[in-house]
């Protein structure tokens, strides 16, 4: 905005990027693209804005940059008015921002990926702004490691211990139960080498 007037240009970065949508969002964007074109149609000439804009008035012109912030608090005031079971937080727009970033964080989405989606030009600046997160993703992942160590040593011991005795003693139970242990273990060791993966490549 300059003088109280939009001007397009260019984004902060300089740079224009693609954003994978998943397909739920897509759908409500298809469905808003269809009223919107219901509206355009029915005011015929009087339709401002073409067809380029995905968010509009209601004359199709862009809306200002801080429309969607001011409005944030009174869709959270409606939705609460109408859902008293399920209750939102007071959230600032961009707060949407940080809940996307640590919720993509926090399941293990590589750093570069999560910076080229919030347009970091360095994954560094993400890193910086989401230590937080990260720190508890290794936290994770140290967890993950020992509860996999615990599991290799409790087959171990009981594959080595009395070895005769896991059949003829008690049937085929100690038998099934060391199958049941070292499927475990394996599982944590691929979900931990999963989670490695994935933080080398960030």
């Amino acid at each position: 905005m300059i003088d109280r007037q939009r001007v397009e240009g260019i984004t902060k970065s300089g740079r224009s990027r693609v954003v994978s949508l998943d397909p739920s969002t897509v759908r409500a964007l298809k469905a808003h693209r269809a009223r919107q074109d219901e509206e355009r149609l029915r005011l015929g000439e009087s339709w401002k804005g073409g067809g380029a804009y995905v968010f509009t008035t209601g004359w199709g012109d862009p809306l200002f940059p801080d429309t969607p912030s001011s409005l944030m608090p009174k869709l959270i005031e409606t939705h609460n008015k109408q859902n008293p079971r399920a209750q939102l937080p007071h959230a600032r727009l961009h707060d949407l921002r940080h809940i996307h970033a640590t919720t993509l964080l926090l399941a293990g989405v590589p750093v570069h990926v999560v910076a080229a989606r919030l347009g970091h030009a360095d994954p560094a600046i993400t890193l910086r702004v989401y230590a937080h997160v990260i720190h508890e993703q290794a936290a994770t992942a140290a967890d993950v490691f020992a509860a996999a160590l615990e599991t290799q040593r409790r087959v171990e011991h009981l594959q080595l211990s009395e070895p005769c005795s896991i059949v003829t003693a008690h049937g085929n139970h100690d038998a099934t139960r060391a199958k049941t242990l070292l499927a475990e273990v394996r599982l944590r060791a691929l979900l931990l080498l999963r989670y490695q993966a994935r933080t080398t490549r960030a």
